[in-house]
């Protein structure tokens, strides 16, 4: 699937009391980047966010930071897929955080779950392999706590 980049600087009004990338910030910015790699993949923006998965830095970020997100889908089912999402220093290349996301289609008169149609194309690379065996692995867990829910 298509990557789609979008960048950010890291400014004194994103920082925490360390002086770093507050996480709250970084979240915010994690989802803005997959809402709109999901929209432009989807071709609409009848898409809701339902779960945040595993959203883990790998560094601090510090101030003057220009921040590249990088975002492709990486797994699809019938009304949900889920995003990766990559956020790297763009002048090092440094991974910085990173997770994935899933959202859901909906109907925009209902608000009801609608079936997307979205279909992955070959991997081009070795990490989206790796992610999109990490999606699958982590879809199967949500489907069957899921399904454990409705049983008990």
């Amino acid at each position: 699937m298509k990557s789609y980049e979008t960048m950010r600087l890291v400014t004194g009004e994103d920082l925490n009391h360390h002086g770093t990338l507050f996480a709250a910030r970084a979240a915010g910015w994690f989802v803005e980047a997959a809402f709109g790699a999901a929209a432009c993949a989807y071709g609409k923006n009848e898409i809701v966010c339902r779960n945040l998965h595993d959203m883990s830095f790998q560094k601090p970020v510090r101030p003057g930071t220009v921040l590249k997100f990088s975002s492709r889908i990486v797994y699809a089912g019938k009304s949900s897929f889920i995003v990766d999402v990559s956020a790297s220093d763009a002048l090092s290349g440094e991974e910085a955080f990173g997770g994935m996301i899933t959202f859901v289609t909906v109907d925009e008169q209902t608000g009801k779950k609608t079936e997307h149609h979205i279909v992955l194309d070959e991997a081009s690379e070795e990490r989206e392999k790796q992610r999109r065996e990490a999606a699958k692995k982590l879809y199967e867990e949500i489907r069957n706590g899921y399904d454990r829910k409705l049983q008990g």
